[in-house]
């Protein structure tokens, strides 16, 4: 059994999740009319990996007799100035997952809850991979700028990574 308190926090990173994955995916559908068929795949994988991570919660709750709540998501962005300025909102979304997941760190150590602690390693571990790829894809759109041609360059390196993840 879980506290009350731990049991709010992890209902917030449900929502947090939630929103990442819709986040994606209004990405993925700008990226479309855009014609980067790459960065629409990858996001769109990014978009199910954070809709797995969000129902992770869900069950690890329902093993702890916790009350996971569906959260209400807010309407995310559809509309971005460029894939640099939306790969910078992504790099800062991932940024702020962390946070919060070093919260709910913080928090279960706190209250000696050690199977909330364990259960929450794997998105430690996860937020780096998720916060390091994101920087790594900023440091290629800065490196090679996102012109026309370079837009294309990026495009393939992404669809690259997305059909890597589905092996």
């Amino acid at each position: 059994m879980i506290s009350k308190e731990i049991e709010k926090a992890l209902n917030n990173q449900i929502s947090l999740e939630g929103y990442a994955s819709h986040l994606y995916l209004s990405m993925a559908a700008w990226c479309d009319r855009q014609g980067l068929e790459g960065c629409k795949s990858f996001l769109m994988d990014q978009s199910d990996e954070e809709r797995f991570h969000m129902l992770k919660i869900y069950e690890y709750m329902s093993e702890v007799d916790g009350h996971a709540r569906t959260p209400k998501i807010d309407q995310p962005p559809e509309d971005f100035k460029s894939v640099k300025s939306l790969f910078e909102l992504l790099y800062e979304h991932e940024q702020k997952v962390t946070q919060s997941i070093h919260d709910l760190v913080d928090l279960a150590y706190s209250e000696k809850d050690y199977t909330t602690l364990n259960f929450l390693q794997w998105y430690v571990e996860e937020q780096r991979e998720e916060e390091d790829m994101a920087r790594s894809i900023l440091d290629k759109i800065n490196l090679i700028g996102d012109s026309p041609q370079s837009l294309y360059f990026i495009d393939i390196e992404l669809e690259k990574i997305s059909g890597d993840s589905s092996d």
